[in-house]
C-alpha cells in the first residue's frame, strides 16, 4: 500500500492534502495557540475518546494552502477521494503539525497554521512558495485513528478473508491447466522446472534473477527478458530482506543456482490491495517465471 511515512513528510510537503469542501471556510477565523506555538481553530469537534499518539496510524484528508490561500496539495484529488494514511510521529519542532493532529479525534475538522520560520529553524527543506514570515495553512479532517496493534489485527483479518478467495482461484487454475505445484505453509505455490546446482541462497545473500511476471489471466506486466519493459539486465538484490514482495523472498530460498521455477503468489504475499501499477489490479494473484542466475555472499 502506498502510505505516507511520517508527519515530517507533511510539513515538508512530500505528502498529499484535502479538498476545500471537507473543511468549511470561516469568515474572520479566531485562532488559538498551543504552548508550543501551533495556531489552530476547531471547525468540527466531535469530542471523541481516542486522540492519536505517536506511533498510531491516522487516516485523514488534508489540504495544504499558502498565505495567499492558494491550494498547494489536495489529498482528495490525489487519492481519488480516499484519505491519506500514515504513521504519526512525535512533534519534531515547536509549531509542528503533528501536535495539532494529536488534538483531534475521528470526525473532527480543524485548521492549523505553521510558521515558515519554524519549519526553517527545524532544518527542514523549504519549498519555493514558502516565504519567510508567512504561514503554511493546513485544513484537516481526521477520519480514523488506529494503534499499530489494531491495524495489524485488521490487516490479518483482511488477509485471512483474501487467502480463502485466492486459494479457490488457484485451485481452479491448477485444475484447469493440469498444474501440480507444491505449497508452502505460507500459501505460496511453486514448481521447479529445472534444478540448479550447489547450495540454496541464505538470508541476506545477493541473488541475480531473470524473471517474467504476469497476472492469473496471463497478462504480462513486467519482465527483464522483454525489451518493451526497458530493463533487460537481471534483477540483483539481497534476498529475504524485504526488498521484494514476500512471495519472492520465500520462493527464492527454495532454489539453487541455475534453477528455473514458477511462483504462484497469492495476493497477500504480493501487493495485496495496494497495487503499484494499473497493470496489476488490487488483490491480484501473481505468477512469476524465474531463473536464479547467481548467488553471492
Amino acid at each position: 500500500m502506498k502510505h505516507i511515512k511520517s508527519i515530517t513528510a507533511i510539513t515538508t510537503l512530500s505528502v498529499l492534502a484535502l479538498s476545500c469542501s471537507s473543511v468549511k471556510r470561516i469568515k474572520n477565523p479566531q485562532f488559538q495557540t498551543t504552548p508550543r506555538g501551533l495556531e489552530y481553530m476547531m471547525v468540527e469537534d466531535h469530542r471523541g475518546k481516542q486522540t492519536p499518539n505517536a506511533g498510531d496510524y491516522v487516516e485523514l484528508h488534508i489540504e495544504t494552502v499558502d498565505h495567499n490561500d492558494s491550494v498547494i496539495f489536495d489529498s482528495r484529488s490525489l487519492q481519488k477521494g480516499k484519505p491519506a494514511q500514515f504513521k504519526l510521529e512525535e512533534p519534531s519542532f515547536n509549531g509542528d503539525l503533528a501536535e495539532g493532529i494529536m488534538m483531534l479525534t475521528a470526525g473532527d475538522s480543524a485548521v492549523f497554521r505553521v510558521l515558515v520560520d519554524s519549519v526553517k529553524a527545524a532544518g527542514q527543506t523549504l519549498q519555493p512558495w514558502m516565504d519567510s514570515g508567512k504561514r503554511i495553512i493546513y485544513r484537516i479532517k481526521l477520519i480514523s485513528v488506529k494503534t499499530e496493534e489494531q491495524l495489524k489485527k485488521e490487516q490479518q483479518a483482511k488477509d485471512a478473508a483474501q487467502s480463502t478467495i485466492d486459494e479457490k482461484k488457484l485451485t481452479e487454475y491448477f485444475a484447469k491447466n493440469k498444474i501440480k505445484a507444491q505449497k508452502t505453509s505460507s500459501g505460496l505455490y511453486y514448481e521447479i522446472k529445472e534444478q540448479g546446482t550447489g547450495p540454496m541462497p541464505e538470508k541476506g545473500q545477493t541473488v541475480s534473477v531473470n524473471y517474467t511476471g504476469k497476472t492469473l489471466d496471463g497478462k504480462v506486466f513486467d519482465s527483464n527478458l522483454d525489451p518493451q519493459f526497458q530493463h533487460v539486465e537481471p534483477l540483483t538484490f539481497p534476498v529475504a530482506t524485504g526488498r521484494v514482495i514476500k512471495g519472492w523472498d520465500e520462493g527464492l530460498l527454495l532454489l539453487n543456482k541455475g534453477a528455473k521455477a514458477v511462483f504462484y503468489i497469492p495476493s497477500y504475499l504480493a501487493y495485496g490491495a495496494q497495487s503499484p501499477t494499473p497493470a496489476i489490479p488490487p488483490n491480484s494473484i501473481l505468477i512469476f517465471d524465474v531463473e536464479l542466475l547467481d548467488i553471492k555472499k
